[in-house]
Order: structure tokens, then sequence, then C-alpha cells
């Protein structure tokens, strides 16, 4: 049972490791993007981890855990941080080279501006709770920069791989908030959050989870195209 959280980290990433070097997906080309990136947003999401640790926002169940500890956060939640970016990036790079994306541009059309409100509205009406806050406002300032400063092309194709992960999305975290198992592994003071629940994840999960990925995609674009990494269409 220690080892619970750990497998988690595992089995989210061992079939995109496997899979890495495949002739129709070659995401290790893409590696000289993907890890600066995702150590840059790791920085990011683990300093406030630790501080909303530190508050009590939420917290991990030591029965689930090896035990080593690092800047007051289990091994295992350091590891999320690359292990969950690296499957989807991964999964971004099949849809990329397997799936003809260019009519989901539309997406971008019909979608950012009210992400950006639905998102704002929300942090702004739970300002006095701290993950709510956050997580929405977070994504809010997020989705500006990138559709209305970095004006990214891209933006359309990542709504629709997003909603593609929010599948495994609900299946790793719903195992993390307790789903299928006797108590939760991270679990969430409600005092700091909206308080509503899809099975046991906090709703604000989903802009968490929104703002994690579309922070990793944005390194990704962005140093694609400084190292001149293109990703030649398989279809």
């Amino acid at each position: 049972m220690s080892y619970t959280y750990l497998l988690i980290n595992f089995f989210s990433v061992i079939v995109p490791l496997l899979f890495t070097f495949h002739s129709k997906v070659e995401f290790h080309k893409t590696w000289a993007a993907f890890f600066p990136s995702a150590i840059f947003s790791a920085f990011v999401f683990l300093v406030g981890d630790s501080l909303y640790t530190q508050m009590g926002v939420w917290g991990f169940n030591s029965k689930y855990l090896v035990g080593i500890t690092i800047i007051n956060l289990p091994l295992e939640e350091l590891l999320f941080f690359f292990c969950i970016p690296y499957a989807c990036m991964f999964s971004y790079q099949v849809f990329d080279r397997l799936v003809n994306l260019d009519n989901m541009r539309i997406l971008d059309r019909y979608l950012s501006i009210p992400f950006i409100l639905v998102s704002a509205f929300v942090s702004l009406c739970y300002y006095d709770r701290m993950y709510t806050f956050a997580a929405a406002g977070g994504l809010a300032l997020l989705l500006v920069f990138v559709r209305f400063f970095y004006k990214a092309e891209w933006l359309g194709k990542f709504y629709f791989i997003y909603l593609v992960l929010m599948i495994p999305f609900m299946i790793v975290n719903g195992i993390l908030t307790g789903t299928g198992i006797s108590e939760p592994i991270v679990w969430y003071n409600d005092d700091e959050n909206m308080g509503i629940r899809m099975l046991t994840i906090p709703l604000e999960d989903v802009f968490y989870g929104m703002t994690l990925i579309l922070l990793n995609v944005l390194g990704f674009e962005f140093l694609k195209s400084r190292f001149g990494i293109h990703v030649k269409k398989v279809v």
C-alpha cells in the first residue's frame, strides 16, 4: 500500500516511455523542447504545491507513500509533475502526428473567451478560498496570455486534446482523491475550495490540470519553434 502513489506515477508514464522511440511517434526527437518546458512548469507548480501543503489547503496520506520527502513534499508528488506532463505531451505528439487537427482551430474561436470569463468569474466569486481563487484565476491569466499576447495558433488543437485527456485524468485523479480505495491519497481542505466534487475529484482540479498542461504545451511549442523541431505528419 505504501507504493500506491508511486505505482500511479509509474503506470501513467510507462506506455509513453515504451513507445517514445516508435517510428510513428518519435517523441524523443522533441526532448530538447519537452524537458526544459517540463522543468519550468514543475518548478512553478511545486512552489505553489509546497506552499499549499504548508497552509493546509491539501495534504498527503502517509499510508500510500514511501516516506521520502523533498521540500516538504512526498517524492511521489515531485514525480507527478514530470510523469503526468510526459504522458500528456506524448499524447499531444501522437495526435499531432497521426490525426489531422487543422479544423480544430474553430474551437479557439468559440471556447477561449468563455473559458477566460468563466475562470475569472469563479476566481473572483471565491476570492476567499485559496485553491479555487488560484486555480481558476491562474487559468484565466494563462489563457489571456496564450490567446491574446502569444497568439497561439495551436490553442484549438490543445482544447481538443485536453478533452480527450480528461478520460485518463478522471481515472488518475479519481484514485488520488479516493475513488476505489479506502482513503484518499491526496486530501483537500474544503474550506479552501468550492466543495463541488466529480465523484471524489474537486472541481478546481479541472482548472488546475488544464493550467498545468497548457503551460507545458506553451513551453513545448515555443521551444520547438525556437530549436527548429518540426513534427512530420503521418496522416
